[in-house]
């Protein structure tokens, strides 16, 4: 068969919300050419296999391309995330993403799209419908927008056995239900798991009908805190300088977080038992109150089989029944927790920059790669770890402060962060006037507290490596 040849600028692999992220910003702020490649049909990544209920959990402003908007500027008016910055739904994001291909990026002249395709390294892929291969030759770098790759529930092989009368289904096929079972077990406590107690509760399933399988407990962000408008800056802004202060002001990592719950920065479900995971799921104050409704909620680690009557976990047995219907939540997102070097000679690894914003770091790292000099760039993009353990946080934390830091000495920098509509935050720091006490008040306590906060934050890493 015959080898297909192309040249191009930057080889792409992955048109997920993080090569779309990325490529935007090559085609907007350079003349370069550009290869994408995915195994997907069309563009979105994960949002191609995502549950049909699935939204956003942070506001769309904060969400996509550079250049393009997918918010509607618009405050709930119903349902749980009601009085706060719109959603956007799994469909609307699959169908932004389409619309910048095919409305932006192929139009420019400059972007070939080869979906359906399985990249198989130095700059080969194979088309899985035809089989035919292809060689890119890559003047300037390959980009790896797949090593942050999302896990779903519909890909993922459970790692427990399951009996074969068992009925047993991801948060997927939810809505495929058309008889009702004896009860609903819900297995991860993780954002899916959230997601399907919401969905079953809003669907009228009553709270005592769910058992919830919960092998870790997690720390929660409050969304009224992640509000990238004007109307919000007290809650917003306010929740960071409260964040300062907490870290600032405690005396041991327990301490800490008892002083970030008390600030109103982290959320849990259940107020009695102390979290062990973080992984920056975040809820409304509503969602909340739904998720306290579930009582019968299982913490005896994680499930080892699923059997014809009882279930399995790492602490104990639970009963249930073929009648039952058990609705796996139990992958999880993060795939890959290893960190690497974002820049490493032709190849550049998009990894988070900032705290939970994967799509805003990739528009930043394209940025810096057109901008900077190759000697400079890591330096200026160091990685701020995802999340799994409470610990983790303190990581990531440090880290997205480091970056903040080394950003805001570099005018330039500081006037792109400022342009750019992923990164809301500045935009509201710029918006607060010299004679507006109350937000000035504000960012004097952020200002005040950062330093105190980052050499505690040191201390209390000194202390685990040492542990």
């Amino acid at each position: 068969m015959t080898t297909f040849t192309h040249e191009t600028d930057y080889l792409i692999v992955g048109s997920g919300a993080v090569g779309m992220a990325f490529a935007d910003v090559l085609l907007t702020d350079s003349d370069a050419n550009i290869i994408i490649v995915d195994r997907f049909h069309k563009p979105g990544g994960h949002w191609n296999v995502a549950y049909p209920f699935v939204t956003l959990h942070q506001p769309s402003s904060f969400y996509g391309v550079s250049s393009r908007e997918l918010s509607k500027g618009c405050i709930d008016k119903v349902g749980l995330n009601k009085g706060l910055n719109e959603l956007a739904s799994g469909a609307e994001v699959s169908a932004y993403f389409d619309d910048v291909m095919r409305e932006q990026f192929l139009p420019s002249g400059r972007v070939k799209y080869f979906p359906m395709c399985d990249y198989k390294g130095d700059g080969k892929f194979v088309s899985s419908l035809t089989g035919e291969t292809h060689q890119v030759t890559v003047n300037n770098k390959t980009v790896d927008a797949t090593y942050l790759n999302t896990n779903v529930p519909s890909t993922h092989t459970p790692n427990f056995t399951i009996a074969a009368d068992i009925q047993f289904m991801p948060l997927n096929d939810l809505p495929k239900i058309t008889q009702p079972p004896a009860g609903y077990v819900v297995i991860g406590g993780g954002k899916t798991g959230i997601d399907a107690i919401l969905w079953l509760l809003e669907k009228n399933v009553n709270p005592d009908e769910i058992q919830w399988i919960m092998p870790r407990d997690a720390w929660l962000i409050d969304r009224k805190n992640t509000q990238p408008t004007e109307q919000f800056f007290a809650e917003s802004i306010g929740a960071q300088a409260s964040q300062m202060e907490a870290i600032a002001n405690s005396d041991s990592i327990d301490d800490m977080f008892d002083r970030l719950e008390q600030a109103g920065v982290f959320l849990r479900i259940d107020t009695n038992v102390q979290p062990e995971m973080f992984h920056g799921a975040t809820v409304s104050q509503m969602e909340l109150a739904e998720l306290r409704r579930v009582k019968n909620i299982v913490r005896k680690g994680r499930v080892t089989s699923i059997e014809s009557n009882q279930i399995v976990l790492e602490q104990g047995s639970i009963p249930t029944s073929t009648a039952h219907l058990h609705i796996d939540c139990s992958a999880s997102a993060l795939t890959n927790l290893t960190i690497k070097p974002i820049f490493a000679g032709d190849v550049i690894t998009p990894q988070t920059v900032r705290s939970y914003q994967p799509v805003f770091s990739a528009a930043f790292i394209a940025h810096i790669e057109l901008a900077y000099p190759e000697e400079a760039k890591n330096k200026i993009c160091n990685v701020v770890p995802l999340p799994n353990t409470l610990t983790d946080w303190l990581r990531l934390t440090a880290a997205f402060m480091m970056n903040q830091y080394i950003w805001s000495q570099d005018e330039d920098l500081r006037k792109w962060l400022l342009a750019n509509r992923l990164d809301g935050f500045s935009q509201l720091m710029r918006s607060v006037k010299e004679d507006d006490t109350e937000k000035q008040a504000i960012v004097q306590r952020l200002r005040a507290n950062a330093q105190p906060a980052m050499e505690k934050l040191q201390q209390y890493l000194a202390q685990i490596k040492a542990s």
